[in-house]
C-alpha cells in the first residue's frame, strides 16, 4: 500500500504540473485576448478623440485667423492714421514757421511804423493831421461817405469849426473834435524816471480834463441848433484811451457830466455803427410810411378798379342775354316763318307738276300763310 502510494505521488505530481500548465496557458490565453480589447477600444476612443481635437483646432484656427484678420485691418488702419498725423505734423510744422515768419515781418513793420509814428506825433500839427486820418480811416470802415453821412471843417453860425460834423436825420448832427494834447504823453513816454513820469502824467490827465471842457464852451452842443445833447472827441490811439481811464478813474464821469464823449478808435467806430443802424431804421420806416400810403392809394384805386369792371361785367350780361334772344328765338320765328315760305313753293311746285287742275280759292286758303311775328326783337 505504502507502495503504491509512493508509486502515484510521481504521477500527481505530474498531473498538477501539467494543471498547472494548462491554467498557466489559459491565463496567458485569457490575458491576450483582454488586452486585444482594451487596445482596440483605447484606439477607438483615441481616433475619436483625435477627430473632435481636430475639429476643434480647426474651428479655433478659423477663429484665430479671423481675429488676425481684424488686427490686421486695424493695424492698417492705425498706419494710415498714423501717417496722417505725421503728415499733418510736417504741415503745421510748415504753416506754423510760415505764420512765424510773417510774425517776424509784422513785428519788423510794426517796429518801423511805431517809430515813424514817434517821429510824427513829435510836431502838434503832424499829431492833428494824423489823428484825421485815424479817424477818416475809422469812417470809412463803417461805411460812412464824405458829404453825405458827414462833412469837414463846417464853420458853425457861432464861429466854431468843429472837425467832422455826422449828419443825422431829422436836420439833426453831431460834432466831433479830432485834436488832442499828446505832448505830455510823449514826454512821458520817453522818460525813465518814475518822478517825471508822475509829474507828466499828472499834466497830461490835467490837459485832457481841459480839452473836455474846452469842447463844451465852443458851441458843438447846441440843441436850438439841430445838435444832439452831447459831442464827440477822438483820442487816436487806443493806448492812449487805457491809459488815461487807468490813470484817472472818474474822468470818463466828468467828461458825460459836460455832454462830451471820450472815443477811441474802437469806440468811435461802436458808435458809428449805432449811429449808421439808427439812421438805416429811420429811412426804413420812412420807406415803409410811404409804402403803406401807396398801399393805401392802390387800395383806392383797385376798389375803383372793382367797382368800374362790376359795371362793364353787368353790361356785357346784358348785351349777352340780348344776344341769345336774338341768336335764339328771333333765328327760331324767322326759320319758322322760312319753313312756310318752303312749304309754299312746294306745293305750288306739286300743282304745276301735277294733274292739270285749276288753283282754286279754296287751295289756296288751305296753304299755310305767314304771319308776321308780334314778339319784340
Amino acid at each position: 500500500m505504502k507502495n503504491a502510494q509512493q508509486q502515484s505521488e510521481p504521477q500527481l505530481s505530474t498531473a498538477l504540473g501539467d494543471l498547472k500548465t494548462a491554467f498557466a496557458a489559459l491565463s496567458r490565453d485569457a490575458l491576450s485576448a483582454n488586452t486585444d480589447d482594451f487596445l482596440k477600444l483605447a484606439k477607438t476612443s483615441l481616433e475619436r478623440h483625435t477627430v473632435q481635437a481636430d475639429q476643434t483646432l480647426e474651428t479655433k484656427k478659423k477663429w484665430i485667423d479671423a481675429r488676425l484678420g481684424d488686427i490686421t485691418g486695424k493695424l492698417g488702419e492705425l498706419s494710415k492714421v498714423i501717417q496722417s498725423i505725421d503728415k499733418q505734423r510736417v504741415e503745421s510744422h510748415g504753416s506754423l514757421k510760415g505764420q512765424l515768419d510773417k510774425i517776424t515781418q509784422a513785428t519788423n513793420r510794426l517796429q518801423d511804423t511805431t517809430g515813424e509814428l514817434h517821429e510824427a506825433l513829435a510836431s502838434p500839427q503832424q499829431r492833428g493831421q494824423w489823428g484825421e486820418r485815424m479817424a477818416e480811416d475809422v469812417l470809412r470802415l463803417a461805411g460812412f461817405i464824405e458829404g453825405v453821412n458827414y462833412v469837414k471843417q463846417k464853420r458853425l453860425p457861432g464861429g466854431p469849426i468843429p472837425d467832422l460834423t455826422f449828419l443825422l436825420p431829422g436836420k439833426q448832427c453831431v460834432h466831433m473834435d479830432v485834436k488832442f494834447p499828446l505832448a505830455n504823453y510823449m514826454k512821458l513816454m520817453e522818460t525813465d524816471d518814475d518822478a517825471a513820469r508822475q509829474s507828466y502824467t499828472a499834466m497830461f490827465i490835467k490837459d485832457v480834463r481841459s480839452r473836455v471842457k474846452e469842447v463844451t464852451t465852443r458851441g458843438y452842443i447846441d440843441p436850438g441848433l439841430g445838435t444832439l445833447d452831447y459831442a464827440l472827441v477822438f483820442i487816436p490811439i487806443e493806448q492812449v484811451f487805457g491809459f488815461i481811464h487807468e490813470h484817472d478813474r472818474t474822468l470818463l464821469d466828468y467828461a458825460l457830466d459836460h455832454k462830451v464823449i471820450l472815443c477811441s478808435p474802437l469806440t468811435l467806430y461802436a458808435i458809428l455803427a449805432v449811429m449808421r443802424r439808427s439812421i438805416d431804421t429811420f429811412r426804413l420806416e420812412k420807406a415803409a410810411n410811404e409804402i403803406l400810403a401807396l398801399l393805401a392809394e392802390f387800395r383806392k384805386q383797385w376798389n375803383r378798379y372793382t367797382e368800374s369792371m362790376d359795371k362793364v361785367g353787368k353790361r356785357l350780361d346784358d348785351t349777352m342775354r340780348a344776344y341769345t334772344d336774338v341768336v335764339g328765338v328771333r333765328t327760331r320765328q324767322l326759320d319758322k316763318q322760312l319753313d312756310k315760305i318752303e312749304d309754299l313753293r312746294t306745293l305750288r311746285r306739286e300743282s304745276e307738276t301735277g294733274p292739270p287742275h285749276a288753283l282754286t280759292a279754296s287751295s289756296i286758303m288751305a296753304a299755310p300763310t305767314v304771319q308776321e311775328d308780334s314778339d319784340p326783337v
